[in-house]
Formats: structure tokens, sequence, C-alpha cells
């Protein structure tokens, strides 16, 4: 009876097709149909080239001022200076009077709509940094712990809780007293030092229920290796939950790193962050008790604003990620059997 039976053999290449349509393409696909990240994507997107761009100007390669030069554009990028090493007593431009400063000025002659571009680079590397060290230390720990079990299982949930125990503000303000970092990828890290805890927490809850599955049991009775049965088994499972926990430490890094600049415990130097331009407004240029200086206050928020609601809507927009029968509507199975249903009970 299997005489004439075809043997169908699976070429590397569609193996690897199968793998980007099922863990890429069909997320996106599915996430995509929400307007809320789209409007995510498109935000969060402008924030990357942005701070490209101010990167590449900040390293020596003037191509945004280039391009405005030809354009004939009267504004140019320019590196925002400390009010401390400017003269204090200029006349403060304000906003839509002249086309060099579209944003006004401070005090000091500082163009406000350049510092707030000069501070991106600076953001989006702290994001990534914070993003991927949290995510890959909660995926690793959670994952290993939930898995192994036993002895393993026993010491990564002790360092877990005494990284749950530890207060998280605090803890970064002291590393950051002791450390003074500089650079944008350690100060990412080092306020996401303990955040992957709780996520770690959460993916060993998972994984304990994962590793009962029907398939991981065969896996293992195959012999697959360990490694092979967490990066094929299990981990597919979890990237839904693990990129929108991304998105999390990411508006933490957000948040905390302006506090952290505000507060005037990083930097200041230049206008780094979003957080020394609201220090800038308020402590050097007094924007909430003299009249007419709001906009200094005001327009460093609006990036903010922006970037954290890109985030908020990217983490809803992906909420579909979670659901198994739209992923699989997407596959063409729901519609399948949708149209069976409706071949044997007809709609009257």
């Amino acid at each position: 009876m299997f005489g004439e039976s075809a043997v169908t053999e699976v070429t590397r290449r569609q193996q690897v097709r199968e793998t980007l349509e099922e863990s890429v393409v069909a997320p996106f696909t599915v996430a995509w149909s929400d307007w809320r990240t789209k409007v995510a994507l498109i935000l969060i997107s402008g924030f990357v080239a942005t701070a490209i761009l101010v990167w590449l100007h900040q390293l020596g390669y003037t191509v945004l001022n280039d391009v405005l030069r030809v354009g004939g554009s009267p504004w140019q990028l320019e590196a925002p200076r400390s009010p401390a090493g400017l003269e204090q007593d200029r006349i403060a431009v304000r906003p839509f009077r002249t086309w060099r400063y579209p944003l006004g000025t401070f005090k000091n002659g500082v163009g406000v709509l350049s510092a707030m571009l000069w501070a991106t680079p600076g953001m989006v590397q702290m994001i990534v940094a914070g993003g991927i060290f949290s995510t890959v230390m909660a995926t690793v720990v959670g994952t290993v712990s939930g898995y192994k079990g036993g002895t393993v299982e026993s010491v990564l949930n002790t360092i877990v809780d005494v990284a749950m125990s530890i207060p998280g503000l605090p803890l970064v303000v002291v590393l950051v007293a002791i450390i003074q970092p500089s650079s944008p990828y350690v100060i990412g890290i080092l306020i996401t030092i303990n955040i992957w805890a709780g996520l770690a927490r959460t993916i060993h809850s998972q994984v304990l229920s994962l590793r009962e599955e029907s398939y991981v049991e065969a896996s293992r009775t195959m012999g697959i290796s360990t490694p092979q049965i967490i990066r094929k088994d299990i981990l597919p499972n979890l990237m839904p939950y693990i990129s929108v926990n991304f998105v999390y430490a990411a508006r933490r890094v957000v948040y905390d790193s302006i506090a952290l600049y505000y507060l005037g415990l990083l930097g200041g130097a230049t206008a780094e962050n979003w957080g020394v331009m609201l220090d800038w407004a308020h402590n050097a240029n007094y924007a909430l008790s003299v009249s007419g200086r709001s906009y200094m206050l005001l327009f460093p928020m609006l990036p903010i604003v922006l970037l954290s609601m890109a985030l908020i809507l990217l983490s809803q927009g992906t909420d579909k990620l979670f659901n198994p029968r739209v992923r699989t509507r997407h596959a063409g199975e729901t519609v399948q059997d949708d149209d069976a249903d409706t071949a044997i009970n007809p709609p009257a």
C-alpha cells in the first residue's frame, strides 16, 4: 500500500523559508493589521532615523547639515553646550520667530530644536542596551531554571528572588554615583540591572507548563539535546511575550534615564538627554516662574511623550500575537474549518 507513495525531501532553503514564515512573516503580518502597531512603527522609525543622522553628525559626518545647506535652510544642527559655559545675559528667542531657531532658544542662545535632536542618539542607544540586556538575562535565567529543575532551578530562583527584593531606583542611583558612567550603553544596562528578575520569574512559570507538552516529551524521547529543545520547542512559544516585555524595559529606560539626568546625577555638559534640557529649563532659565519661557519645558517633553506613546502602542498592538486563533487564521487553517462548518450546517 506504500508502493506508490512519494518521499518528499525538505531542503535547507525550504526549512529556512518555513522558519522565517512562521517566526517573522506571520507575527509581523498579524501585528501590522492593528493600527496601533502601524503608528508605533512609524514613530519609532522616525526616532531611529533621526538618531542615525545626528549620530553621524556627532562623529564628524555632517550629512544632515550638508543636505539642509543645499536646500537653503537657515537652520543648522549645532552642538548644544551647557549653560554654565555660555553667557547668561542673552535674550531668549521665542519659538516661531525666526527660521534659524524654529523652536526658540534657551537664555544662553542654545537652540531648543538642536538640543532635542542631539539627545536622540543617546536615548536610542540606552533603550537598545537596556532592553537587550534585560530581555536576554530574563530569557536565559527563566528558561533554564524552568526546564532543568532541581538544583539549577533552586539556585537561579534564589538569584531572581534576591534581585527582585532590591529596590530598583535606589540601586541604580547608588551604582551611577559610584561608577559615573558616560557611555549610554552602560547607562542603559545599569538602569535595567534588576528589571529582568520579574520577567525571569514569569518565563519560569511559562516554561514549567511548556516542558510537559507532548512535543517536548517527544523531543526528549528522541534524544535531542537540551539546548536544541529549548531553542526549537520552548523559545518560539515565548517570543511574543518576550517582545512585549522588551517594550516594557525600554519604557523604564526612557523614564529612569530622564529622571537621572534631570536630577544632575548624569551628564549635563551637553544636551545628552532630554532630562538635561528639563534641568536647564527649570534651574537655569526658570521656565516655571518667568513668563513666556514655558516652551523650554514643553518642547523637550514632546519627544518623551511621543516615544513613550509609540512604545505603549507597540506593546498593545502586538497583543494579537498571543492569540493562537489569529495566528492560525493567518495561516488559512481557521478559514478552512469555517468553510467546513458552513457546508455541514448551512445558514438558515
